[in-house]
């Protein structure tokens, strides 16, 4: 009987402090950037712990997508799941080619879509020359008129192996790689198409340890990024950014890094995996 009463008591501080946790972003000291008298609220449709046993498909689509992924690597829904509290990824080489695509990936989207707030992940990559990402995109299906334009925001996108000998490619490994791009303007519409980067060193490579990367979308002209709850740079997108965009954790190939000769998979499933530990978003309130 005592077990059992001290069993339910430490649930109980167990749910009281995960609640805590979620009452404001992951900020060092001294670097929120709320303005006064302003205050976080946590956006629940767009924020996850993973410590259920699956993943929640009201929230998040892990299959039926339009996109299917980039050639050579395939989103399939069982290279997907939720376990030990975390969101897991894992990459892998195909038994058999599927069409042009000869390895798998994943793709996580929020089904709800928001506009300015703040957004953030711990996360922790995987090794392999496949990507880890972080990031927010528009749906066109759902827009009319000049508003059925691209606009993408890239909080982290980085590989675990270079495989390209691009110059802009290097410490791709050991970094928070961010863009803010802007796409697909249709003709007679006053936008500006281009892209507009940022990077921050991680302090080593990024499947070496978790990390928080995050971004106030504070503005159609205002973007700030932080890692590990520490400021580290500010950007002005090519064009308006004033859509509402869905979040996307992704694991996927990229033309630019391509698959390295020995296949790129000869590693444990554990290193081919990246890690997910929770996603919040944010809505900033008065």
């Amino acid at each position: 009987m005592k077990f059992s009463k001290l069993f339910v008591t430490i649930c109980m501080l167990f749910t009281v402090v995960t609640v805590s946790a979620q009452r404001k972003p992951y900020f060092q000291k001294g670097e929120d950037p709320k303005p006064n008298g302003s205050k976080w609220k946590l956006v629940k449709s767009m924020s996850d712990e993973f410590n259920k046993e699956n993943v929640d498909e009201t929230k998040w689509q892990i299959r039926g997508q339009r996109w299917k992924g980039r050639v050579p690597g395939l989103f399939q829904a069982e290279n997907i799941k939720q376990k030990d509290g975390k969101l897991q990824i894992t990459t892998k080489k195909l038994e058999e080619p599927i069409g042009k695509f000869t390895h798998g990936g994943g793709y996580v989207g929020s089904r709800e879509a928001m506009k300015y707030g703040y957004y953030e992940c711990r996360m922790k990559a995987n090794k392999t020359f496949m990507s880890s990402t972080f990031w927010l995109i528009t749906d066109r299906s759902r827009a009319k008129g000049c508003d059925n334009r691209t606009t993408e925001l890239d909080i982290q996108e980085c590989v675990g192996e270079i495989v390209s000998k691009a110059e802009w490619m290097v410490n791709f490994d050991a970094k928070m790689n961010s863009n803010t791009h802007s796409r697909d303007i249709k003709e007679g519409c006053d936008f500006v198409k281009g892209s507009v980067k940022s990077s921050a060193s991680a302090g080593g490579k990024v499947y070496d340890d978790y990390h928080v990367y995050a971004v106030w979308w504070k503005s159609k002209d205002e973007i700030l990024f932080f890692l590990d709850g520490k400021f580290v740079n500010q950007l002005k997108p090519a064009a308006d950014f004033d859509l509402d965009m869905h979040l996307r954790m992704v694991v996927e190939t990229y033309n630019w890094n391509p698959v390295p000769e020995d296949g790129g998979m000869n590693m444990s499933a554990e290193d081919r995996t990246t890690y997910y530990d929770w996603v919040r978003s944010w809505q900033l309130v008065e």
